[in-house]
């Protein structure tokens, strides 16, 4: 489970190993899915890979 280390951006933070993590809003900022299996992503769930 990732801890999540806000920054002043509410469209990513850190995990706990360093990674950053696009939040639920970005996704809905940018309107569509990349096809990525995004941790945060609230469209349709798929296996992409």
């Amino acid at each position: 489970m990732s801890t999540k280390n806000h920054t002043d951006n509410e469209d990513y933070y850190f995990n706990a190993e360093g990674n950053m993590v696009f939040t639920e809003r970005y996704h809905l900022k940018r309107g569509y899915c990349c096809k990525s299996n995004c941790l945060n992503c609230p469209y349709e769930k798929k296996n992409y890979g």
